[in-house]
């Protein structure tokens, strides 16, 4: 049996590089024994240059954090601006009011001091992050995405080019970009969306408000928390639906069509109603058993709207993220800037052109 041999590094790196000219050798252990002599074949190409190249940036990136003693991920930084970020969308819609129960909100992708303080303060506001708008975020030079929809909503396991999700989350990851999202915590905020969608139903008309379904977590800043709001108008007083609905797409940026179920016999320019619920996005199961004449969401199933107007009830859907996007950019927008102002005064909350419904209506006739 031959005897284990224990060959200095330095001796390894000296005749590896010496056969292969332009070779990076990077090592963790400071011994490596073998039961065979060593050999080494190599071609000097393109890629040894590329690699030691990449060695050359790693040996950098490993002298800036100190190689001293122990080091590793825990010495990485996190960026400040991103953290201030994460603070200020937890002061305006707590993380402890979205209901974890299925939903992913937080920080949900980080980044290194090293990285943001290289660019501007700027955020990006979207309603869904997709491909189109990472590319906006990286061009108008963004260090953190705040995306109401989650961006990743269950654990991932691989991240390829094969995904549209996944080659975004590279992209981002590439150029340094965080995401944080806090979807049904803005919500359930008491000054949040659905207090919003529903202040927009009522128009000038004065109501009675509540939630359809209380947060039990809502911590004292935010007491009142909930999900979906119920109204009635004041004095018995009704509405037209025809005028809701004129308000409602004037308040969606000018909105020309949305989709009204009607019980049987009803008519929607005619029809009254003197109390309401709203739930942005897809709403029905927050609602369905509220005691109100109107229904106003942003997405429904068939099945959910045919068992509303069996149940005398008008039913509303504007799309879902239609239902959404107009609040950030009215209210959640310059909120944010204000308080990330205070701190940095250079600081600035940007949205994106390509943040857009998918759905739009076609007119067959005009094809």
């Amino acid at each position: 049996m031959r005897a284990l041999q224990s060959v200095p590094l330095s001796s390894i790196s000296r005749r590896f590089t010496t056969a292969c000219p332009g070779a990076a050798v990077l090592y963790s252990t400071h011994i490596i024994t073998s039961t065979r002599p060593l050999t080494a074949r190599c071609r000097t190409t393109q890629n040894h240059r590329s690699l030691s190249s990449t060695a050359t940036k790693t040996s950098d990136k490993m002298a800036a954090a100190g190689t001293e003693g122990a080091w590793g991920a825990w010495q990485v930084e996190p960026a400040k601006f991103t953290k201030l970020v994460a603070d200020s969308m937890k002061a305006l819609y707590p993380e402890e009011i979205a209901d974890r129960a299925w939903d992913n909100v937080g920080l949900l992708v980080g980044n290194h001091e090293q990285e943001s303080s290289q660019k501007r303060p700027i955020v990006l506001v979207t309603n869904d992050l997709t491909y189109q708008v990472a590319m906006d975020a990286i061009r108008q030079g963004a260090s953190v995405i705040v995306s109401y929809h989650p961006f990743i909503f269950s654990g991932l396991k691989s991240i390829t080019d094969k995904d549209p999700q996944q080659s975004t989350l590279i992209s981002l990851m590439q150029a340094g970009i965080a995401v944080y999202c806090p979807h049904t915590a803005v919500d359930a905020a008491p000054a949040g969306l659905n207090t919003w969608l529903a202040d927009a139903v009522a128009g000038p008309h004065a109501t009675t408000r509540s939630v359809a379904i209380p947060c039990k977590t809502a911590p004292e800043s935010h007491a009142g928390a909930g999900y979906g709001a119920l109204s009635t108008f004041t004095d018995g007083k009704s509405v037209a639906v025809a005028e809701i609905l004129k308000r409602l797409a004037e308040k969606f940026g000018g909105l020309r069509h949305v989709m009204v179920a009607s019980p049987v016999g009803a008519d929607v320019r005619t029809t009254q109603v003197r109390s309401y619920g709203v739930c942005a996005g897809s709403g029905y199961d927050v609602l369905k058993s509220a005691d109100v004449d109107l229904l106003v969401m942003g997405e429904t199933s068939h099945h959910s709207a045919l068992r509303a107007i069996q149940q005398g009830r008008t039913l509303v859907q504007v799309f879902h993220s239609n239902s959404e996007r107009s609040y950030l950019q009215q209210v959640l927008r310059p909120a944010l800037q204000e308080k990330l102002r205070a701190a940095v005064p250079e600081a600035a909350v940007v949205l994106s052109e390509y943040d857009k419904d998918p759905f739009t209506i076609v007119d067959v006739a005009e094809l």
